[in-house]
């Protein structure tokens, strides 16, 4: 039987896939906050541990990803969700934060190579995986497995998890500048200096060439202009 507080600790509750929860442009109320990383960054062992892991296999340029990911996601939520944080804030950055990490660790080219899996996939089992070695509840691992697996699964029908919406929208606010309204222009600015680009655009877009030319199959081409979205990301082109 589930637990539902582990439920609401982990980020499992259903939100509308197709964002109609999400504020509007009209609606959005964002703001300049003072984003300092070590004052938002978890500092549990599960989190140290992953962080350990991930930093040794993923490139700087895709680690630099994930924290700013991080950061952006801390930033809607904060401003946007605060019910989704109303009695499990610690929980849920954790979560969110192992999330963060795992989320593009089967792009490197070797995790590619170990799998015909497509890469959101593997990555999601191995989280799954490491999660658990590294003493993570099983209904945290579990959430972060399943945000991992549909992190590039938007879409206009039925539902996902909390967590699983925050990754697709941080994710593609850093990698196409997707809903722009959601989140202030200084917070970028700290976050890029903090966090640099190093070329993201042109380095990511040709991960997912790489993905595609050698796993015709894979998720990834249900996105038919992701690799042409993300080299032409207007809102992060100053910060390239």
């Amino acid at each position: 039987m589930l637990v539902k507080q582990q439920t609401e600790d982990f980020g499992w509750p259903p939100v509308p896939r197709d964002r109609s929860n999400v504020p509007s442009k009209d609606d959005a109320k964002t703001k300049s906050d003072d984003v300092q990383f070590e004052s938002i960054w978890p500092t549990s062992s599960v989190v140290r541990q992953a962080q350990e892991y991930v930093k040794q296999a993923l490139s700087k340029e895709t680690y630099n990803h994930s924290l700013r990911v991080y950061c952006y996601g801390h930033t809607i939520v904060s401003q946007h969700f605060q019910d989704w944080i109303a009695s499990a804030k610690e929980s849920f950055f954790e979560t969110w934060a192992l999330t963060c990490l795992f989320h593009d660790l089967a792009t490197t080219p070797e995790n590619r190579d170990d799998t015909h899996m497509s890469f959101e996939f593997h990555g999601g089992f191995m989280a799954l995986q490491r999660l658990q070695e590294f003493g993570a509840p099983k209904a945290q691992a579990e959430s972060v497995c399943e945000a991992i697996i549909r992190h590039q699964d938007p879409g206009e029908t039925g539902m996902i998890t909390r967590l699983g919406q925050l990754v697709q929208m941080a994710t593609e606010f850093d990698n196409m500048g997707f809903q722009p309204h959601l989140i202030h222009e200084d917070v970028i600015k700290q976050v890029v200096e903090r966090h640099p680009r190093l070329k993201w655009s042109s380095c990511f877009s040709q991960t997912i060439k790489a993905e595609i030319d050698e796993k015709p199959w894979c998720h990834t081409t249900v996105l038919p202009t992701f690799a042409e979205d993300v080299a032409g990301n207007k809102l992060m082109a100053p910060y390239e």
